[in-house]
C-alpha cells in the first residue's frame, strides 16, 4: 500500500463475498487462506472478488472490521447508563474479553502486530472499530455514574484504559503465546470479577 487506503467496492455481492471470506478465515487462518478457497466459498469468481477487494489484505480487514463493529455493537447494548458500577463494569468486561477471545478476534490481533510495521492501518482501524467504541462508551458511563456521586474518576479516559488492562489479566498472554486457545465463562467471569473489584477499590466513592 502506498498510502492511499484502497476501498472495497460495494455492491450486491459484497455482503456475500464478505460472509465466505469469513468462513474460510476462520477455518484456515489469514496465512492459510487461499483466494482460490474463498472464490469457492462465496460463490463468485476470483474476477469478481478482486473487483470488490484489492487484495487479501485488505479483504481481511474487511472481514475483521465488519464483525469487531457487529461485537461492539453488542457490547455497548450491555453498557446500561442508568445501572450501577459493578452491574455495568462486569457486563463491558465480559463482552470485551468476547471480542478479544473469539477465533477471529485472536487471528486479527497476530496479524495486525505481524503487518504493522508495514501495513500500521490495519491495526488503526481493527482497534478504532471495536476496542475504541467500546472505550468510548465507558468514559460516558463514568461521566454520568460520577455526576450521580457513584464514582470519583479524576482521567476517565486513563480510567477506561485501566479497566480494559485489568481485564486481561493473566488469560490474553496465555493466548498470545498460544498456551491456550480457548476460556470458559467461568474462568472469563472470575478474571472480570476481580477487574472489577480492583478497579471500585480505586475509584467507588467513599
Amino acid at each position: 500500500m502506498d498510502g492511499t487506503e484502497p476501498q472495497a467496492r460495494k455492491g450486491r455481492k459484497y455482503d456475500q463475498v464478505i460472509a465466505g471470506a469469513l468462513e474460510i478465515f476462520l477455518r484456515d487462518g489469514f496465512e492459510g487462506a487461499s483466494v482460490d478457497d474463498i472464490a469457492k466459498a462465496s460463490g463468485v469468481s476470483k474476477a469478481t472478488l478482486y473487483s470488490y477487494f484489492p487484495d487479501k489484505r485488505f479483504l481481511f480487514m474487511e472481514v475483521a472490521t465488519s464483525q469487531c463493529l457487529r461485537q461492539a455493537d453488542d457490547a455497548i447494548l450491555t453498557i446500561d447508563q442508568s445501572r450501577d458500577p459493578e452491574y455495568v463494569l462486569t457486563r463491558a468486561g465480559v463482552s470485551l474479553l468476547g471480542i478479544l477471545f473469539s477465533k477471529l478476534g485472536l487471528q486479527t490481533f497476530r496479524v495486525c502486530v505481524g503487518e504493522a510495521e508495514r501495513f500500521p492501518e490495519l491495526a488503526h482501524e481493527f482497534y478504532r472499530t471495536g476496542p475504541m467504541r467500546l472505550r468510548g462508551e465507558l468514559i460516558k458511563y463514568f461521566v454520568k455514574a460520577m455526576a450521580r456521586e457513584e464514582l470519583v474518576i479524576p482521567n476517565c479516559e486513563l480510567a477506561a484504559d485501566q479497566f480494559g488492562e485489568l481485564c486481561k489479566a493473566r488469560l490474553w498472554p496465555e493466548f498470545l503465546f498460544g498456551i491456550r486457545n480457548s476460556a470458559t465463562d467461568a474462568e472469563i467471569r472470575d478474571v472480570v470479577d476481580e477487574a472489577v473489584e480492583t478497579f471500585l477499590a480505586r475509584y467507588a466513592a467513599k
